[in-house]
């Protein structure tokens, strides 16, 4: 039987970055006691990943890293070689994990709880994503791919970062793309008509 709730093929469906910094905080206070989840959201909000390849790293990966240190993946889509800095929350958040369970260098750091041993799916981890922003009272669009959105987000709302280093960041080809994918443009656009001379 079909799933009336997946979009049709050829479709988008859109997902929202975490906007709110209140929000931020109350789903770390609803994961605080489940260190495989706080990990999960801490990284995907503090880095540029896609769900898939946060779901692909293991222990071996990420053990061993002090804040800003480099984190090396191999991209899916050009097989290019990336390098992320890791922030001291991904830190602590990754020690946190590893000190919760036992792990061995091969083990995928975010198991899925009902295969042993296996990584969580990204529709596993988009179900997460949505339960959180539910429990918090969030009513929009949100999946794993809003943790993504989220960095981005408040790397140019919160932090001011420029949108050619977003676009360097997010491998996009244009200012536009980067806008749309943060979901910023018609707040920058309504912003600009409030400049008064």
């Amino acid at each position: 039987m079909k799933n009336p709730n997946r979009p049709q093929k050829g479709s988008q469906t859109t997902v929202e970055p975490i906007r709110y910094s209140k929000d931020i905080k109350n789903i770390k206070k609803l994961l605080k006691d489940s260190p495989r989840n706080l990990c999960l959201f801490v990284l995907g909000i503090n880095t540029n990943l896609r769900a898939s390849h946060l779901l692909k790293l293991k222990v071996k990966d990420v053990q061993n890293l002090n804040a800003g240190e480099e984190l090396t993946l191999k991209e899916k889509k050009t097989g290019k070689q990336r390098r992320i800095n890791l922030n001291g929350a991904c830190v602590k958040a990754i020690q946190d994990l590893l000190k919760s369970d036992k792990f061995a260098d091969e083990d995928f750091l975010f198991q899925s709880q009902r295969k042993g041993g296996t990584p969580l799916t990204v529709p596993s981890a988009s179900n997460l994503v949505k339960s959180w922003c539910k429990m918090v009272n969030l009513k929009v669009n949100y999946a794993s791919h809003s943790l993504r959105k989220t960095w981005g987000y408040h790397q140019r709302v919160t932090f001011n970062v420029g949108i050619p280093e977003l676009m360097v960041c997010f491998n996009h080809t244009s200012q536009k793309q980067t806008l749309d994918y943060l979901c910023i443009q018609p707040e920058e656009i309504k912003s600009v008509y409030a400049n008064e001379l």
